[in-house]
């Protein structure tokens, strides 16, 4: 007779958490994926540009965000930027800063992609009370080292 192994609750929420991601992601990149032809991890480099000032941020900063190394936010930024979405912008000042850069197109896609990934991310946790919302939110972003200028 097989017996379970307990496990303990932070491995369980680590478990959990990785099943949610991944339901997450798919259900995004589909919606998104048909509407906007873009997937939920371009969408969230788009948004983290949004949010900066002047809609750009170096390159390193990005790939904080979006936890990737360098080179990932290179390959990343490629398509879009192919798109016109995005635009790379050297510092005037020292050439060794590139920035990424929202085109205006690039601004409008990602204004039309969030109301799309709202009611996805509404949708998909309608069950799940405002308050644990909000307390899960903190917890996620102590994990991921989040605050909010780069969340």
């Amino acid at each position: 007779m097989d017996q379970e192994t307990p496990i303990s609750a932070s491995l369980e929420f680590t478990l959990r958490l990785a099943r949610a991601q991944a339901t997450l992601v798919r259900r995004l990149d589909q919606v998104l994926g048909g509407y906007h032809g873009i997937s939920f991890n371009d969408f969230m480099l788009l948004h983290y540009l949004n949010r900066a000032p002047g809609g750009r941020l170096r390159r390193v900063d990005l790939a904080e965000r979006l936890a990737l190394t360098a080179s990932g936010v290179t390959r990343s930024l490629l398509p879009l930027e192919k798109i016109g979405l995005v635009e790379r912008q050297q510092d005037p000042r020292d050439a060794r800063v590139a920035y990424a850069a929202l085109t205006d197109a690039g601004r409008e896609m990602v204004g039309n992609a969030i109301t799309v990934a709202e009611q996805i991310s509404k949708d998909l946790l309608r069950s799940c009370p405002p308050a644990l919302l909000d307390d899960l939110s903190n917890a996620l972003g102590l994990i991921a080292g989040m605050h909010a200028a780069n969340s």
